[in-house]
């Protein structure tokens, strides 16, 4: 070190500069940034230093005894219970202090079934999936249900770009899972879209909005977000679900929900509650043909037939007894499709005093070529019916020159009839 004369200042050379800079004790391992900020599993952070196996009665090291022995590890100890001390407040106990006395006990962790499943939902879903504006309005005077998707926002990153192509898609639960599907374009490259898309399930009752659900088995309805994706699968995004029951008739309630994690469905009550789908006919006795219209409007919900989760109905219609076998009619086959739309009308050439002895017949068969067509589901409507039937029937007689429409559910068996076209 230079020597420095009386009244003249302090000089240091360039080596002992560097020396007290780089060099200002004994070298220690460089803590990572992760060592300040752990990433501790749900609950309480495990404890840690080699105090957490001493007992609680153990006395503490006075200060000045422990700093003149400092060794390299002892520093380093020293800052593991320094960092200890910053998570406080996650529920682990501060180290102790420089005085003598007993270190505190640390409370026990929480047991492992304490914990929240992780397939759970969570708090943060509502920002981490995003929400959906829509709408839903239950048309009771023509069963139908009207759900209007508004927009969403928020929604989370699916593609490589940051972004999504976000289309909405509709599952009516319980029934048969094509026909209850309905779905919105593909909007591309937002994580905001606006729809302003308006989808409808026909042939909606008042049961129904007592018993399904736009999803779980129960009255309601599934409204999945998904992201399309052209070379593989579509990706989930989020969903959420309204129970029907919730809706008032010929009233819009409008929904601005957080999207959730996909649940799976009971596809057992699933199946116990599936049905062969239903039809809408309208009759009328027409005074100046002198004959009964009988109109062919559309299905919905259908059971699917071919392999590829579709079928391809048509209609066809008999008047009974037929003892000349010409009370035939058919409609045209639609392809591809679980709720075909016909608007088909036949006249079956009849006076009014001979309606009461006839039975009209409607059958839905799905088309197939090279081999027999298959039986979709019938229903009946005459003298003999029951129920919803038997008042079509019965309105049609009573009510001449008016046109009257019903949805009918499909069985499965007709008294009587060919199961073969």
């Amino acid at each position: 070190m230079t020597l420095r004369r009386r009244g003249e200042k302090a000089t240091i050379s360039i080596q002992e500069h560097m020396a007290i800079d780089v060099c200002p004790g004994p070298i220690r391992p460089i803590k990572q940034i992760s060592d300040y900020f752990p990433r501790f599993p749900r609950g309480l952070p495990p404890a840690a230093g080699p105090r957490a196996n001493a007992p609680p009665d153990a006395p503490a090291r006075p200060a000045a005894a422990s700093a003149g022995r400092r060794s390299p590890s002892d520093g380093a100890r020293a800052d593991d219970e320094d960092v200890d001390q910053l998570f406080g407040a996650y529920g682990a106990s501060p180290g102790p202090g420089p005085g003598p006395g007993p270190s505190p006990a640390r409370p026990p962790a929480k047991p492992p079934e304490d914990e929240p499943d992780a397939d759970g939902y969570e708090s943060d879903d509502c920002t981490a999936l995003g929400t959906l504006d829509f709408s839903l309005l239950y048309d009771q005077e023509n069963n139908a249900l009207h759900c209007t998707i508004s927009k969403a926002k928020g929604l989370k990153p699916m593609d490589h770009n940051g972004l999504a192509d976000p289309y909405v898609k509709l599952h009516l639960l319980p029934g048969a899972s094509k026909a209850n599907k309905l779905r919105t374009k593909t909007l591309r490259n937002t994580l905001n879209p606006t729809w302003n898309e308006t989808l409808t399930y026909y042939g909606i009752t008042d049961e129904d909005m007592i018993r399904k659900t736009l999803r779980p088995c129960r009255p309601s309805s599934r409204i999945s977000v998904c992201d399309e994706d052209k070379f593989r699968h579509n990706e989930f995004i989020g969903e959420t679900r309204v129970p029907l029951k919730k809706l008032k008739a010929n009233h819009t309630k409008t929904f601005s929900i957080c999207l959730e994690k996909q649940l799976p469905v009971d596809k057992t009550e699933d199946k116990s509650l599936e049905e062969r789908g239903r039809i809408l006919i309208s009759l009328k006795y027409s005074s100046q043909k002198q004959g009964l219209l009988v109109g062919i409007l559309r299905c919905a919900h259908l059971a699917a037939m071919d392999a590829n989760g579709y079928s391809d109905p048509y209609v066809k219609t008999y008047l009974k007894p037929d003892v000349d076998k010409k009370s035939k009619h058919k409609t045209a086959v639609k392809k591809k499709t679980l709720n075909p739309e016909f608007n088909e009308e036949f006249c079956y050439e009849i006076k009014h005093g001979d309606l009461a002895k006839k039975t009209l017949e409607v059958t839905v068969w799905d088309y197939d070529i090279g081999k027999s067509n298959d039986f979709i589901g019938g229903v009946v409507l005459g003298i003999n019916a029951k129920g919803e039937r038997l008042k079509h029937w019965f309105d049609c007689l009573k009510n001449k020159d008016k046109r009257i429409e019903r949805w009918h559910t499909l069985t499965n068996e007709l008294p009587g009839a060919v199961l073969s076209d």
